[in-house]
């Protein structure tokens, strides 16, 4: 007996067995954070996202910040017993005052400020905007500053636009395994039960993707890993999709979608083309058998498992493109080190 001519790859076979489910820290990028409507001047409260526990408040004058939750003095926690105090979030220990930056404005017993707090924020604070009736933070491990703007949504800021629509979903995964889905054409197919496999094309330009799916039919334009909005056309109809996720922990992703379309007279034929794309977006279309996100992709999202090294065949999609460009929001531990 001669040995196996074509002896098994056991890496390929074994893989599985080291694979993470999500071996990537959190992404640099813009993150909604909550709806303007939900806090209210003097308003401080709790929040858990980007893997940490952060303070939300808005300030009297109505700025918003968003804090670590332990003050630079002796660490007491801001989000219980603080005190929004003028546009200063207060820590119930001391009382010392810190502006929506990070910097501390009062100590009301010290005759001197220690020196650090003249140099720079010793309170770490969120770049924080309010744009789209939302707010929104900046995050970068390395505390850097925005590389880029949000950009301009007419369907949410200019006027003539219609549809409250609003959905939020908590999916057991991280946010690029959820964004992957965009050029993944062929699950479009066999998962969502899609009638045929949408012809899929993708273009990168810095921090933004752009995907054309159908040859038009969906246009997404991707803007870091936070924001997504998703353009569906049909019969010279176009009904938006804004998505806009935010990493709950590594491994736990919060979805949230704004859908809009244009204020068409109530009953038209443009209006009802609008509400059906709407109801398709989520696989509640009437007459359509393919099955939206929430019955389908969760149940892969929340038990898969993350390959580095996928074996693809020449009827995917650019996969391995965008992870590419993915990866330019992580920072390594390499660049940490570097810095701290």
């Amino acid at each position: 007996m001669t040995g196996n001519p074509n002896p098994i790859n056991l890496k390929v076979l074994l893989e599985s067995q080291g694979l993470e489910r999500c071996p990537f820290p959190i992404p640099v990028g813009w993150y909604f954070v909550d709806y303007s409507e939900n806090l209210k001047p003097g308003e401080l409260r709790n929040i858990n996202i980007l893997d940490q526990e952060w303070v939300l408040f808005r300030t009297e004058n109505g700025k918003v910040g968003v804090s670590d939750p332990y003050c630079a003095h002796l660490g007491a926690h801001l989000g219980h017993g603080g005190k929004v105090v003028g546009d200063h979030i207060r820590c119930p220990f001391h009382h010392w005052e810190y502006d929506t930056e990070g910097w501390c404005r009062k100590i009301p017993y010290g005759k001197t400020m220690p020196p650090m707090c003249k140099k720079q924020p010793v309170l770490r604070m969120l770049p924080t905007v309010e744009k789209y009736g939302m707010i929104w933070s900046w995050y970068h491990p390395l505390c850097e500053a925005p590389s880029w703007e949000l950009p301009h949504i007419p369907e949410l800021e200019d006027p003539g636009y219609a549809c409250t629509r609003r959905g939020s979903w908590s999916a057991n995964t991280c946010i690029q395994e959820i964004a992957e889905n965009g050029p993944d054409n062929a699950h479009l197919k066999f998962l969502h039960g899609a009638p045929v496999m949408p012809p899929v094309e993708t273009s990168y330009d810095g921090p933004r993707m752009r995907l054309n799916l159908g040859q038009g039919y969906i246009v997404g334009d991707s803007y870091g890993p936070g924001l997504n909005v998703m353009r569906f056309t049909q019969q010279g109809v176009t009904a938006t999709m804004i998505s806009y996720s935010v990493p709950i922990t590594r491994e736990k992703t919060q979805m949230n979608m704004s859908f809009r379309y244009k204020d068409y007279p109530e009953g038209s034929k443009e209006l009802q083309i609008a509400k059906h794309l709407v109801a398709h977006m989520i696989g509640a279309a009437e007459g359509e058998e393919s099955a939206g996100f929430e019955s389908v992709d969760f149940i892969v999202w929340n038990h898969k498992k993350y390959r580095p090294h996928p074996l693809l065949c020449d009827g995917d999609g650019p996969i391995m493109q965008f992870r590419q460009w993915f990866k330019q929001f992580y920072v390594t531990d390499e660049q940490t080190l570097a810095r701290i």
